[in-house]
């Protein structure tokens, strides 16, 4: 992999991320956070992907390498349920 897939890698990530955030609600951290969470949700995603048998709905291919993007963004909004849950709620 090569600085350029990892940086196309990072945007697709933070991308996936950041929507799964505004539609769970969650607002803390920042762009990193939206890349970590894009990452997680990428892993969980795909992995809910094959073992249920699902079909890829949107996967660009960029460079060579499948981004399936929707099962990111699905595994991104399981994560940041679970972040939610888990996280000590913000105080006013």
């Amino acid at each position: 992999m090569s600085l350029l897939d990892f940086i196309i890698l990072f945007i697709i990530a933070a991308i996936t991320g950041s929507i799964a955030r505004k539609l769970v609600g969650f607002e803390r951290g920042g762009c990193i956070l939206s890349a970590i969470v894009g990452f997680i949700g990428a892993i969980i995603g795909t992995w809910i992907g094959r073992e249920f048998d699902l079909p890829e709905i949107w996967s660009p291919i960029i460079r060579g390498i499948k981004y399936p993007f929707i099962w990111s963004i699905l595994g991104a909004v399981i994560f940041t349920l679970v972040l939610t849950l888990i996280s000590p709620k913000k105080r006013k």
